[in-house]
């Protein structure tokens, strides 16, 4: 069992807190030491009560999807003598609302592109079958109920 931890800070800054007129803008921080600017996303509280700048959970959540479906990927084709030299996901998370009408991010394409070195390549279906396997071992895909495919792009 492990624990990982974020600290989130964010302190009051607008004319109108009373009236829904203040700042979104607030941090993440991660026990390595960085820390990253978030805000609400543009699309759900418009500037300049959001900072476009800032990662917003929305985003969050679809990378950390990708992230650990590749963490998982890497390790798996590593096991099995695929040499990977570098993996490029451009992830995409849909909101919808669900029967309750609440928002919610409903389904995530992850859409690697894979380029492998050495003598071994996989062939589609190992490919597939990586990625099958990449998914069912993601502790983050294992914690969440949005629907997540793969669609693997051309290299």
């Amino acid at each position: 069992m492990s624990e990982h931890r974020a600290i989130i800070r964010w302190k009051r800054a607008g004319a109108n807190f009373l009236k829904g007129q203040f700042s979104r803008e607030h941090t993440w921080s991660f026990d390595g030491g960085v820390t990253v600017t978030a805000s609400a996303s543009p699309s759900v509280v418009p500037a300049p009560y959001s900072n476009p700048a800032g990662v917003d959970p929305e985003e969050a959540f679809v990378a950390s999807l990708s992230s650990c479906h590749m963490l998982t990927f890497v390790f798996l084709a590593s096991r099995e003598g695929y040499l990977v030299e570098s993996y490029e996901d451009e992830a995409v998370g849909v909101m919808t609302k669900n029967e309750r009408g609440a928002f919610w991010i409903s389904t995530v394409t992850l859409r690697p592109t894979i380029v492998y070195g050495g003598d071994k390549t996989p062939s589609a279906e190992d490919e597939a079958r990586l990625h099958h396997g990449a998914h069912a071992q993601c502790f983050i895909a294992n914690s969440v109920k949005t629907e997540v495919t793969v669609t693997p792009r051309a290299r």
